[in-house]
This record gives C-alpha cells, structure tokens and sequence, in this order.
C-alpha cells in the first residue's frame, strides 16, 4: 500500500502551546496508528476527522490516559505528559468526552456529574447541597429544566449526552476532547454546547473536536487534522475548507451521498399495520410498507418512532391493533397485537437495525464471523454441527461487500470502530433473507465513507424488492435517502409526505404539530435539519 502525503502544516497555532505530540504511534495486531505530531493551542479548537477506524479515537484515548502508546511522547504545557490513568489526565486538567456514554443508569443526574466529588458529612450525602451543586452544573449546557433527582436511566439517548457532557465542564480543565458529541444530540442542545465550547475558547481552554459533521467543523474549528489509515495526513487552517476537498482527503477517493435521487417505484405492499398502538406512547398508526422503497419515519426525539419500530419487531409487545404480512403471491397473514417476540418476527423476513449496537445489536467480545452468522446458524451448519469454514467463507465475502475495516473476520467486534461495527450489523441482515429491513437511526457516528458505503447497500436491497422502514433524526439523510416520508408526533402517524411534496419546513411543522399535546417540551425535541436555527423556538 502506498504511504500517504506527508501532512501540510498550517502555520502556529493561535495560543501558546498547550498539548504537543511528537511521533505517538500505537501497534495491537498492527499497527492502528503510527507517527502522529500535532501540537494544540490555548484556546483553539481543533477538528480531528476521518474515516472510521482511521485512529481518531486511538489518539484521543492516548491522550486522556485511557491507552498507552507503543511509541512517542507528549507534552503538556511544556512538561512531560504521559498519564496511565484518566484519573492521571483529568488531575493534570485533560479531560475526555468520550462517544459511549459512561454513566450509571442506577444513579442519578446529580450523583453522576458530582460521583468523585459528592458532598457529604459524617459519611452522609448531603442531599440539598449536592443538588444546588448539580444545577449549576447543568445550567452551563443549557439544561436547568432536568431533576437533578432524576435516574439516568430515566432519560433518552440525547439527554444522557448531555449529562456526560456537563460532568466534564470543569474550570480547571485545560484540555477538553469531545468524541462526537452531537450525534444523538438535538439542534437546539447542538447550539448550547456550541456556546459552551466559546465560553471555554476564551478562557484558554485547547478542544480537540472528533466529528463526522463536516458542517459542524467548519462552524467551530480554528483548524482540522484529517487521519487516513492511522496516519495524519493534512493538517490546515479551517478558514475556506471545502467540505468536499475535506471528504477527498478523509476517504481517498470521491463519495456521492445520492443528493437528489428520483423515486423509486414501489410495488406492492410487504408490511402493513393497522391501529397498532401501546399505551400512549404508541397510538394507533395506520402504516404501510411497500417492496422496492425506502420508507423514512421523521419525528422529535420522544415522538414514538422507536416505540413503533420495536413493535414492528416484536421487541415490545402491542396492546392494540394488528399487523399484516404479505407475500408475493398476494395472500396476508395477520398477527393480532403485533409479534409475540422478535424470533417471530425474524421468522416472518423481518430484521432490525437497532440504534444502540452496542448494548442491543452486538456481542461484543465475539468474533465478527460470530456476529455476521447468528441471524441464521441454520445455514451454516449440518446436523447441529457448526460449519466453520463456510461461516467464515460467508463472513469474508460480506465484509469484503460492506468493506469493514479489520485484520480478519476471527477480530472480535468490540476492537471495530463504530461505523464497521455497524456494518456487521448490516452484514448480519444480509446473511440472513428478510423482506421487511427497520432501520432506527443507521448511520450515528458513522463517517461519511461509511455512511456512503450503507447507503449503495441500501439501494441494491430496494432493487431486490425489499421494503425498507428509516427512522433518522437527520432530515438531510431522510430526504436523500426516502421516497416517502412519515411523521410521528405524540405517538401518532400525523402525516404522510411523497419524495417531491416535502420541504425542512413541512416536516418540522408537522412534528411540531401534536408535540404539546403529548407533553413534549419543544425546547428539549427537535430534528436535525441543515441548519441548527430551523427549529421552532
């Protein structure tokens, strides 16, 4: 393989040095990242972009002490720097917000952000104090509507995002890393950690911000370092990037993301539901699913898209309605209150994408040839014996189709960076014949070499005739990708949008439309459009 271009760097960094790395290297099996320099100012925000796998959060996890480097060294404000701890990084003033959240569900808002630091007499938590202490800790994110007192466990993916967030804006802190920190996060939150990580630039803070949204680098970054293959080559003033010149040195070749695509022709209808609903987070939805399209499920976070998916699956069981099931010779089969488990489902052709791989889609400690067969042992055995080499055979040639990033199909999953351990969970459905794909926000911390790689996969699973059900939070990916769009708000289905008859603005007013009803705080649920202002107030 041809070595990279040497990286083009950009002239001193805008404040007095802070973090410098010299040559940091790290080899497991091989080498994952190897000979990285970089140096950061007080002050400065630098973008850190790349493909998955490419090293970012190698290097990120380096720095905070979480991993040790095979070789290198760093420098902290002109001393030596090498923590063996994230204790040891955060008492030098390194902290790290990492992608996979770390709190404890158990605990609550308060005693996760205060948890090294609890106020107490006498051995006794002193409650009052801890509190106070908690809201001004989350005021500083915009959140000082959260109960302090509430469970963790309690909130949504997006809330839990922000309360990791809030638990690292120390004043002491003099390096702040966010590994994507936006991913689940809403417009509106979006903007107040944009302030946030302003009032930190001005008090000299260095922030190294890992993201995949080009657009949101280009808003916040004094300068980017782009990594290919665990090595960094380019780093340059942000200040008139192209966002596709920037994609052109992430990924190494061009990528189309299927802007403007015609409709497809749908053909029959595959999965229909009728009156399906439960409780209220789930009131009674009329939806139907056809062959050959991609179907897209918009809404605000809370609005019931994933209820409604997990009931398509199985995974929660319905207290109303039906499903039905059509085949291609035009017969149906109907199931009253929805599938009784999700093996039921997945023996009538339906697979799920689920939005948290790692906790529901993955066994993690497990091979990728493991993962990528267990939607279907049947095919890969005789007798009830294991077929090891055909498993591996089938393994091979989808991680070849899907490009997943590793140093074979025997690695287990939980080395992968997330967007090919996503693509194993692709891989999974495709081992593994289903008609009806539900897909809960596919490409979250994906990059967009990735991202592009899904969607073709995508595109050759419509042109085989299978109905596809996206429920995304990003508007720009719905519009793209679907040739219908569906908006849920208050657990109801409240409109129906063909490709051609939508705009940003239609599609938000429709979420808004049953939001107050459903007891949705407009403050606290928005989609992500183009831009961070086009939600409602």
């Amino acid at each position: 393989m041809s070595r990279p271009a040497q990286p083009t760097t950009a002239a001193s960094p805008p404040g007095a040095p802070v973090l410098a790395l010299e040559g940091v290297g790290k080899d497991y099996a091989a080498p994952v990242l190897d000979g990285v320099s970089l140096t950061l100012g007080a002050g400065e925000v630098l973008a850190l972009t790349g493909e998955n796998g490419a090293g970012k959060s190698t290097l990120s996890k380096i720095v905070c002490g979480l991993v040790r480097p095979t070789r290198g060294a760093m420098r902290l404000a002109g001393q030596p720097f090498a923590p063996g701890s994230r204790r040891e990084a955060e008492a030098r003033g390194v902290r790290m917000v990492m992608q996979e959240l770390g709190l404890v569900g158990t605990l609550s808002v308060a005693e996760n952000l205060l948890l090294d630091r609890l106020p107490h007499r006498a051995g006794w938590i002193r409650r009052p104090e801890l509190h106070d202490l908690a809201a001004r800790q989350l005021a500083k994110i915009g959140m000082q509507h959260l109960d302090p007192a509430t469970p963790v466990a309690r909130l949504g993916i997006g809330q839990q995002q922000m309360v990791e967030i809030a638990r690292n804006l120390h004043d002491d802190t003099r390096v702040l890393l966010l590994d994507e920190p936006t991913a689940m996060l809403t417009p509106r939150e979006t903007l107040h950690l944009f302030e946030q990580i302003e009032r930190l630039k001005a008090l000299g803070v260095a922030i190294v911000y890992v993201s995949h949204r080009l657009e949101e680098l280009q808003r916040i970054a004094d300068r980017v370092a782009v990594l290919r293959d665990g090595r960094l080559v380019d780093v340059r003033p942000m200040a008139g990037v192209r966002e596709a010149e920037l994609v052109q040195r992430m990924v190494g070749r061009e990528v189309h993301e299927h802007e403007g695509r015609p409709r497809r022709t749908a053909g029959p209808a595959a999965l229909s539901a009728r009156g399906l609903g439960r409780a209220q987070a789930v009131r009674d939805v009329d939806l139907d699913l056809h062959a050959g399209e991609v179907m897209g499920l918009a809404g605000l976070v809370g609005s019931g898209r994933t209820e409604l998916v997990r009931l398509l699956f199985g995974a929660d069981r319905a207290d109303r309605g039906e499903i039905v099931l059509h085949d291609a010779g035009g017969t149906a089969r109907t199931v009253r209150r929805g599938w009784r488990s999700p093996m039921q489902a997945i023996r009538a052709g339906i697979g799920l994408v689920t939005e948290d791989r790692k906790s529901q889609g993955l066994l993690l400690p497990q091979s990728i040839r493991v993962n990528t067969t267990l939607s279907d042992l049947g095919a890969v055995s005789r007798t009830g014996w294991l077929q090891r080499a055909k498993e591996r055979g089938i393994a091979q040639r989808l991680s070849d189709l899907l490009r997943i990033r590793s140093n074979s199909v025997e690695q287990p999953v939980a080395t992968l960076s997330g967007g090919n351990q996503q693509k194993v969970v692709f891989a999974r459905w495709l081992h593994r014949e289903c008609k009806v794909l539900l897909l809960d926000e596919p490409t979250r911390g994906v990059d967009v070499g990735a991202r592009a790689d899904l969607y073709a996969e995508l595109d050759r699973m419509t042109d085989a005739g299978k109905a596809l059900l996206m429920v995304s939070s990003d508007l720009r990916e719905l519009m793209a990708m679907c040739d219908r769009i569906g908006v849920m708000s208050g657990g109801r289905l409240v409109a129906v949008f063909e490709r051609g008859t939508w705009t940003e603005q239609s599609l938000l007013a429709a979420a808004f439309s049953d939001a107050a009803g459903a007891g949705q705080p407009a403050a606290h649920a928005a989609l992500r459009s183009s831009s961070a202002h086009a939600v409602a107030p």
